[in-house]
């Protein structure tokens, strides 16, 4: 992704934020996003991924869910940015327990509904990096075709 966008921008455009990144493939496959102003998880793994635009599956996300993911999203950016300060800080799955409790506690809310709906997520990246307010992705969701 060569070209970054300005958050204000994004915001007149449509654009939400990208809350937690559970899994990066070319850009967030699998997280917690805002849709409509209210916290979904989003599940596009195993989907084409295009330039443009991809399909995901979503479903709301409860307030205790997005609490839990927001204070392992916390763990995993501090430990990133020791990461890249070449500090020996290493809070992530098998390191820190309070993170490998809060995968356990997560699980159930991670797997997608029956009845998630299915939308096309167009990203864009800030150039933001990983925050504990979000990430620098943003995405404009529509409706599938």
């Amino acid at each position: 992704m060569a070209e970054t966008w300005d958050e204000a921008q994004l915001i007149t455009d449509g654009f939400e934020r990208v809350i937690v990144e559970l899994e990066w493939y070319d850009g967030p496959r699998v997280g917690l996003a805002d849709i409509d102003g209210k916290p979904h998880y989003f599940d596009g793994y195993g989907q084409y991924l295009g330039d443009e635009a991809d399909e995901y599956r979503v479903w709301p996300a409860s307030p205790a869910a997005v609490e839990l993911e927001r204070e392992q999203w916390a763990i995993y950016v501090r430990w990133n940015e020791c990461q890249g300060a070449g500090a020996a800080y290493l809070g992530q799955g098998g390191i820190n327990a309070r993170y490998d409790e809060l995968d356990a506690l997560l699980a159930q809310y991670r797997q997608a509904p029956d009845d998630a709906r299915r939308l096309v997520g167009e990203l864009r990246y800030t150039g933001a990096g990983h925050q504990v307010e979000g990430t620098g992705f943003w995405f404009r969701w529509c409706p599938s075709r």
